[in-house]
């Protein structure tokens, strides 16, 4: 019966062992989760796809631009997969960050007006907004613009931009919203609007590459900065994205990759840590 007793004991004792050391282990794996930042290895980026020269679709139907080399290039020195993923609906972009179907936002993202939005990393170009008009339209400066018809892409920081310009806001007489820029130049083309307003690199993109016979104004409405945008609290993967950045800029690679966008004024607009 004592025999009994002592045995039994004895395999209580190594029940109550195993299960401190199993919780201290799971606690200590979950620690280590913890301190990884981008658990799963594959580094999401969302973009508009319609953003040329930071983000589109090239001749052989692959994603690339300024913004998503830089992005790839991170992932590349981080060992993580890259997956460029276009965000179909730019309206809905902060729920996709929000509900992590991508990891960040990487796309000519503006930093002002939405500093208490998302985490961002330092900013990294200087944007400014190009006024764009037909080339025979006989509109030489902003002041022509009274009385005008302006298409702007939806969801873009230019409305806040136009919104908080009171004499701006005054000057056109219909301010459109479009799915896209390509509507918007064509629209322009036809008449159908008088003015675009526009960033600059994806303005002189469009003006150089498919629709020639714009032009755009002297006068530069506004100037912003751009950064790479994570979920609020998502610090742990935004600082190390800001390190990795960091180096490529230490080493000439963010450098390198601006000089093959030289023609849409790419280089010139490069913020560099000081």
């Amino acid at each position: 019966m004592k025999k009994s007793i002592i045995f039994i004991s004895i395999l209580l004792s190594i029940f109550l062992m195993i299960g401190c050391v199993s919780a201290g282990f799971f606690d200590f794996l979950e620690g280590f989760d913890a301190l990884n930042d981008n658990p799963d290895d594959t580094f999401v980026v969302g973009f508009n796809s319609q953003f040329p020269p930071f983000g589109y679709v090239d001749a052989n139907g692959e994603y690339t631009g300024f913004d998503l080399e830089l992005a790839q290039e991170v992932a590349k020195r981080n060992n993580w997969t890259f997956k460029a993923q276009p965000i179909i609906d730019w309206n809905t972009k902060k729920f996709e960050l929000d509900s992590r179907e991508v990891d960040c936002i990487w796309s000519e993202f503006t930093i002002n007006g939405r500093e208490d939005d998302y985490a961002w990393t330092e900013p990294y170009f200087n944007n400014t907004k190009l006024v764009v008009v037909r080339g025979d339209s006989g509109i030489e400066s902003i002041d022509d613009l009274n009385g005008s018809t302006l298409e702007v892409q939806q969801g873009s920081s230019i409305l806040k931009t136009i919104a908080e310009n009171e004499t701006l806001n005054k000057t056109f007489a219909t301010i459109n919203e479009v799915d896209g820029y390509d509507t918007a130049f064509m629209d322009l083309e036809s008449g159908v609007c008088d003015v675009i307003i526009i960033d600059s690199g994806l303005g002189r993109y469009m003006v150089n590459e498919k629709f020639t016979d714009a032009k755009i104004l002297d006068q530069p409405l506004s100037n912003e900065v751009y950064g790479v945008a994570f979920g609020k609290g998502d610090e742990g993967l935004k600082n190390q994205v800001q390190d990795t950045l960091n180096e490529m800029y230490d080493d000439g690679t963010v450098k390198r990759i601006a000089q093959k966008y030289e023609k849409y004024g790419i280089p010139e607009g490069v913020i560099y840590p000081n």
